[in-house]
């Protein structure tokens, strides 16, 4: 997953280097007509889960998701933007070889972008800031009779590249990395897993509107 966040860095310096024409109206900049962005994704979530049940040699795990993505851009200037982003995703938590339960998951994430080249039809994005991920619609399973996640704080980092159609309508391709930690209860704390590592990543691809 580290390669692919480089390689979409690499192609957002190498790229933004080419003459490609502009899609700004002729002697405008983009804020003169254009500040927010929709942006409407499918996204992969990619989800460590390690960690120990305590007083037990059970390694926990996390499945991965599938999920739609929706997120909302604001321009503060040409080139910064603040973009908030927001899905749900159901995952499957196991220890050692048992599933305990399934879990909701909402995380929603704010971010601070520069975006470096954003009048041209390739448009790529650097960007980083704060995530918190709530749980809930918890169903406990197999040897579990309940199962609470708690949530957490961790940061994001961002990149991506919009290529744009025409004026107002886009492609889009993304990637973010979250850290995150969680603490699992299991049959009201009589199991638990501290200090769980998530530390998703999230790849996703779909369209932006920008009006």
């Amino acid at each position: 997953m580290k390669q692919i966040l480089k390689l979409t860095l690499l192609c957002g310096v190498a790229l933004s280097g080419f003459n490609m024409p502009s899609i700004a109206m002729e002697g405008k900049g983009l804020l003169d007509k254009d500040r927010f962005m929709l942006r409407a994704r499918a996204i992969g979530i990619i989800a460590d889960g390690d960690g120990v049940v305590s007083g037990t040699p059970l390694a926990t795990d996390v499945d991965h998701a599938y999920t739609p993505e929706l997120d909302i851009t604001y321009f503060l200037t040409e080139n910064i933007a603040a973009e908030l982003i927001a899905a749900t995703a159901e995952h499957s938590v196991s220890a050692g070889s048992d599933t305990i339960g399934d879990v909701w998951v909402l995380p929603p994430t704010l971010t601070l972008q520069y975006h470096f080249t954003p009048k041209e039809k390739f448009s790529p994005y650097v960007g980083a800031g704060v995530n918190y991920t709530m749980f809930y619609g918890e169903d406990a399973k197999g040897i579990a009779t309940d199962i609470d996640v708690d949530g957490g704080v961790g940061f994001a980092l961002q990149a991506g590249f919009d290529y744009w159609l025409n004026d107002k309508w886009g492609l889009n391709a993304d990637v973010k990395y979250i850290d995150l930690d969680v603490d699992v209860k299991v049959n009201g704390g009589a199991l638990r897993a501290d200090d769980v590592d998530l530390n998703p990543w999230v790849i996703g691809v779909g369209v932006s509107y920008r009006f």
